[in-house]
């Protein structure tokens, strides 16, 4: 069989379907499976016969890698130019690529409207894609709509893929790769110091705590002898630097790629964040995490598979508009309670 998986962005997405598909490798090594996916996302995904991992050069890795090759789809460029003969030339190539690999099944794990002609592309026998995706005009281009009625978003990727595949999946650990490279600059950027990793970022403004509490959290957590980092993107970010701001100093700034976040995780004896993506990564390498949740909710997209604490106040109205303001609830969780909980976890 040959399985190709369309789960475009972002990371906190991509890492919520890895378990369904790990489960698939885990059953059947011998299949093919590829991944749709934009190019900056694509160094979460471990690659057949990468020769940077460590973890196959060493014999870490009990199994094959999690998919045999990723194709690059660059929709937010495309998006910005629209009719261009550059994006009509890259559709048609990656078009062209997809229906030469003659997939059996398509699944779109992503439930928008780009996602799913993308995966139309590719003219699989099976084409499947959730009953109720994210965008309503998705489901037309599915030949199969897939019912899901488990909670977290982690099984509701098992039912869909399982049920593309005629198989009952489980949700089966994740191995992230391990780059050489960049895990040598995570072990020369922190040593052997016990840290908390702050997220301050996340996809929009509603579900985004203040970044100056951030701040106070690290200053209290520095009373402890606990020290803490601020990722960031290579390009930086102004919540990373308010953070560093309100900290009087006990926080600093660690630029990263997505290779490097992963081996910076890696690392961390705590993760403190919003619902976004490094909290996602932080789970799917167990490492503990405290999770600060508003207009998400987190029986639905909560830390997955490690020990966590996740904060939430009782009068957060669920919601996926994607408005400035931090939601209203969001405003109500203190910096004590995140200290507390950060403590919890380094205990």
């Amino acid at each position: 069989m040959r399985v190709l998986i369309v789960r475009i962005g972002a990371m906190g997405d991509v890492l919520h379907a890895m378990p369904a598909v790990a489960a698939l490798r885990e059953r059947h090594p011998d299949w093919f499976i590829g991944w749709a996916i934009e190019p900056q996302w694509s160094d979460l995904l471990q690659i057949a016969g990468d020769p940077n991992d460590l973890q196959q050069i060493e014999g870490r890795y009990d199994g094959r890698a999690l998919v045999d090759r990723w194709y690059s789809v660059t929709a937010r460029a495309w998006k910005r130019r629209l009719i261009s003969l550059k994006t009509r030339s890259e559709i048609h190539a990656l078009r062209d690529v997809l229906q030469t690999d003659r997939f059996d099944v398509c699944v779109d794990m992503q439930g928008a409207l780009k996602s799913a002609m993308v995966g139309r592309m590719a003219w699989a026998t099976v084409f499947a894609g959730p009953a109720a995706p994210r965008e309503r005009l998705a489901r037309w281009f599915y030949k199969q709509q897939v019912e899901m009625n488990s909670a977290h978003v982690v099984e509701q990727g098992c039912e869909l893929l399982g049920a593309a595949v005629s198989e009952e999946l489980h949700p089966a650990r994740v191995t992230l790769p391990m780059d050489e490279m960049d895990e040598r600059w995570a072990t020369e950027e922190v040593g052997c110091e016990r840290f908390c990793l702050i997220s301050a970022g996340g996809g929009w403004g509603a579900k985004i705590w203040p970044a100056e509490r951030f701040g106070r959290v690290a200053a209290e957590l520095a009373k402890a002898g606990v020290q803490t980092m601020v990722n960031t993107s290579p390009r930086g970010s102004r919540d990373a630097d308010l953070v560093v701001q309100a900290s009087e100093g006990a926080a600093r700034v660690v630029c990263c790629s997505v290779g490097q976040l992963i081996a910076l995780t890696r690392r961390a004896a705590v993760v403190v964040a919003s619902d976004t993506g490094p909290l996602h990564l932080a789970a799917a390498l167990q490492r503990p995490v405290v999770g600060i949740y508003g207009p998400t909710d987190p029986t639905r997209n909560g830390p997955y598979g490690t020990r966590s604490r996740v904060l939430r106040d009782a009068g957060s109205v669920t919601s996926h508009k994607r408005v400035r303001d931090v939601e209203a609830g969001m405003l109500r969780i203190e910096v004590d309670e995140v200290v507390a909980a950060a403590m919890e976890m380094l205990g």
